[in-house]
């Protein structure tokens, strides 16, 4: 099939300088190549400037924007980076707007891959892959979520949500992808490929007891429906670190509750999001009581 449509990049990056080549080199050895590729540099105070300054004279589509450093840096960053990208590129002809992190590579035809399916059928608004990260194990996201390392948006989908929502509490490429479902776009995850990512691995024992409370308050900040995370917590409890990490989870979540930690994010997608939350459990049930009749 010929390959009509075309594609922009943006990736917000912040001291991305051991693993920015990685995902350059990929980019610009793909078989069908972005019509334009901004790159925004959110502060960094490493050799990241460099790296894609490197590139871009090699290269006339590659384009570098520096951010101000902030003192109140929050997930929202990422957020702030790729809108200020994404007005960048609004004159820009071109059909799908890929949002790409600067710690990940890939096979040569991985965009061709996705622009294809994006061509198959008009009504996918959102599609990526899974992706596999230093241990080798493959992550697998359900149908319908894609990996926020590399999210790529039809352009129409991603107008009508506006960008990405900057949530200080993280879960941006998630209220994106929900936000487009809402819209009644196809979002998808296709098993055929996979990305690398190149996840630095954290050896602080604390920071994973950090980064588990800090999970359940963005649970909670998404709007996560009250049985389902507790569900979610009965389940973490059999995963390693077993128990504390399920009363980290808990903890993260009830402690936003009780303390009313601000959700900006619209009512109306937080009701959405719990309303696929309890047909995801009813379907869970229906399946498992149809097993139990059928083997009876």
């Amino acid at each position: 099939m010929e390959m009509t449509l075309e594609y922009v990049l943006i990736t917000p990056a912040r001291n991305e300088e051991l693993t920015m080549s990685k995902t350059i080199e990929s980019v610009t050895a793909q078989t069908v190549l972005p019509k334009k590729w901004i790159i925004v540099s959110d502060g960094s105070v490493d050799g990241t400037d460099a790296i894609v300054m490197k590139y871009a004279k090699e290269h006339e589509w590659i384009e570098l924007i520096r951010m101000d450093e902030r003192r109140d840096r929050s997930f929202a960053a990422k957020a702030v980076c790729f809108n200020t990208a994404y007005e960048r590129v609004k004159k820009t002809s071109y059909d799908i707007i890929g949002n790409l992190d600067a710690d990940i590579s890939f096979d040569t035809d991985y965009f061709e891959f996705l622009l294809s399916k994006f061509a198959e059928d008009p009504a996918i608004g959102c599609a990526g892959t899974r992706y596999v990260e230093e241990d080798n194990e493959v992550a697998n996201y359900s149908y319908q979520d894609v990996a926020g390392q590399c999210q790529m948006f039809r352009r129409e989908c991603l107008a009508e949500v506006g960008g990405y929502f900057p949530s200080k509490y993280g879960g941006v490429d998630w209220i994106a992808v929900r936000m487009a479902r809402m819209n009644g776009w196809k979002t998808i995850t296709f098993n055929d490929k996979t990305f690398f990512h190149h996840r630095a691995m954290s050896s602080a024992e604390a920071n994973k007891w950090i980064a588990r409370f800090r999970t359940g308050r963005k649970d909670y900040v998404l709007g996560n429906h009250p049985l389902w995370q507790v569900l979610r917590v009965m389940y973490q409890l059999t995963k390693r670190p077993y128990v504390i990490g399920g009363l980290l989870l808990s903890y993260g979540y009830v402690h936003s509750m009780v303390t009313r930690v601000d959700r900006p994010i619209p009512a109306k997608l937080i009701a959405f999001h719990r309303q696929e939350q309890m047909q995801q459990l009813k379907s869970i049930v229906m399946e498992g009581f149809s097993k139990s009749r059928m083997g009876s």
